[in-house]
This record gives structure tokens, sequence and C-alpha cells, in this order.
């Protein structure tokens, strides 16, 4: 069978364009040596958290569309290839520590109002006794267009679905076709601009997974940390952000202080079973935005790489708009995202 296009990288952003692709009749190739999801996108947070509602840019307003499409879109990699990705839209829950704080919440209230659908919150309430980060006003944020998966299932929940539909993802192969690279950090630093300057860079971050069932309410925020109930039972926290690393798999007691300090905000969580202790590196690009579009001076090969923090928030519209620009060629690439921002590429060794 021959390829129509080949994605190099099989995490959030090379399996979720890879099921794009082979949605609109694409025959579709992955290859990634190290397998499906073994990089950050196998992690165990999975908080998909929209930006405030302030300050609007295409960058929010990227995320925003794609948060907003993301039930459906879950929904038909589920039942494409029966995987579980753990999707739910459970909303999220945010301290207010002091007056100013809370002027500053209100007014994001205001700004969700013009700037979100009608029906999706973000709104000030009196904190929950249940499960609620401790706040010394009293008073919380609330927001219902948080939603939360597991990262990991959801990489296996994409490639149950492309399988399923007939295409490969294999840890060696050769390239055919269009080529997607979607390769993660080691790719944004592979990558330089005519001035030498690589497209981006590893941040490290550290996990812990805890035996803790509150798989029906919202997931927290507090001191800085997603506190991020699972489906299956367990209750995730993360993460660190750390430039400087020697191991990128390693934990350490950076993530001791990442538990003592969910522990410190949210006490309920003290005494529970670690069950995974869990590190990887994100791609964050120079710009800290997703890097998408055609790789200028190479023809027939894309970009989507990028996806620091906010991964899995936008990888169905990054899915939906790559695949619309490496079929047709229709390009709705917001300005800020766009490879041609980067001047010309060259592929260091």
């Amino acid at each position: 069978m021959a390829i129509d296009v080949t994605v190099l990288g099989a995490g959030a952003f090379g399996l979720s364009c890879a099921w794009a692709l082979i949605r609109r009749g694409a025959r579709v190739r992955v290859i990634d040596p190290a397998g499906v999801g073994t990089g950050s996108s196998g992690g165990i947070v999975g908080a998909l958290a929209p930006h405030v509602p302030e300050q609007w840019n295409d960058k929010k307003a990227f995320q925003l569309d794609s948060l907003l499409m993301a039930e459906d879109w879950w929904r038909a990699v589920a039942d494409a290839g029966g995987g579980d990705p753990g999707y739910a839209r459970s909303g999220r829950l945010q301290p207010i520590p002091d007056a100013a704080a809370l002027l500053r919440a209100q007014d994001r209230a205001a700004g969700a109002r013009l700037l979100w659908p009608s029906g999706i919150l973000w709104d000030v309430i009196d904190a929950p006794d249940d499960w609620s980060p401790p706040s010394p006003t009293g008073r919380v944020i609330r927001d219902t267009l948080s939603a939360r998966l597991h990262p990991a299932r959801a990489c296996a929940a994409l490639a149950a679905a492309i399988r399923a539909q007939g295409s490969e993802i294999v840890v060696d192969g050769t390239t055919e076709g269009l080529v997607l690279h979607a390769t993660g950090w080691q790719g944004l630093a592979s990558m330089q601009d005519d001035r030498g300057r690589a497209a981006g860079n590893g941040v490290k971050g550290q996990a812990v997974l805890l035996d803790l069932d509150r798989r029906d309410l919202p997931q927290l925020y507090a001191d800085g940390l997603h506190i991020v109930p699972h489906a299956d039972g367990t209750t995730a926290i993360g993460s660190t952000s750390e430039r400087d690393f020697d191991d990128p798999t390693a934990t350490d007691a950076q993530l001791d202080a990442v538990l003592a300090r969910a522990v410190a905000a949210v006490p309920t969580l003290a005494g529970c079973r670690v069950l995974r202790r869990w590190a990887g590196v994100r791609p964050r690009a120079r710009s800290r935005a997703p890097l998408m579009g055609a790789w200028p001076g190479r023809a027939g090969h894309f970009i989507a790489n990028g996806g620091f923090k906010i991964g899995f928030g936008v990888a169905p519209k990054v899915a939906e708009v790559m695949a619309d620009l490496v079929l047709t060629g229709s390009d709705t690439i917001p300005e800020a995202f766009r490879t041609d921002t980067l001047a010309r590429w060259s592929a260091r060794g």
C-alpha cells in the first residue's frame, strides 16, 4: 500500500495528526523508534486547563476552540479503536488568597462571559467542604471548561484507533509521501534558523500518582500544582519545570518537594499511597506557542511540535488544522504559531 503521509513521532501531536489525516482518507505511516507515548506524552497528569479569559490573543483563542471540540473528538477516538483516553470535562477549582486576587477573579469572570460560549463558566463560589484547596478568603474560582485525560492512555487510544483503520505505527520504517515532523524536544533542539538558534528546547517535569479516588470531582490548581483525579480512581499531581537536567526520566528530591507542597495546599492528600513517580521532558518552542506549518526550504515536509504544558489541550485542533494544511493546502494557522516566523531552517546532524 502506498503511503500518502509519514508522521515522525508517536506522541500527542504525531498521533493526533495521524488520526486526523486518516479520517480524511489519507494512508498514513507513523514512525517512532521509542514507540507510542514514550516521551512526555506518556505522562500521568493530563490537566486540560484553559488560559485565563483576559488579554485575549490567538494562542488563547486556539486553545479555547480545541477545548470545546475535545469531548466529541476524543469520543470518536474511543469509538474507533476501543481505547479509553480517560477524558472528562470535570472542571477545576482554585483558591483565592486575598482581596486583590478576588477582584482579579471577578474581573476574569466578566471576561469569560464575553469570550467564552454561553454555559461555560469562570466564576467565584464559596469553597466546597468536601474537595477543595483551603482558601484564605473562603472563596474559590470555579471553571467548567477544564477537562482531564490520562496522557498515556490517550496515546494508547489514538494508536488503537489508527491501527483499527488499517494504518501502521512502527519503530523503524521508510518515509514515503509527505512527511510531518512531530518529534518532541529532541526535534526542536535539532532544528535551527538562519541565525543558528534552535527552534526550542526541553523542559523536564516530574509528577506523582496517588492512590486516591476522586474520579467524579473537579481537578484542583493550588500553589502552582495541578491535582487531577482520574477515571481509574487515581489522582495525579504535577509538576516541576526544569531547564537543566541530566537524566530525562529520573525522579528525585524535587518531586518530593512537589508532593509536600501539594499536601500543604490540599491536606486531604496527606498519607495517600504513592503508586508511581514519573518524569519526562516536554517540548518548548522558543515562542512558547506550538510550532506548526510547512518546513521552510523543505518541500513536502511539515512541523507540528512544541506543545509545552498545553499539548493535549490543543492536540485536537492542531491535528485538524495540520490535516487541512497537509492534504489541501488550506492554511488557518495563527500567526504566533507559524514556522515561517522563525525564518529559514536547516537540520543539524
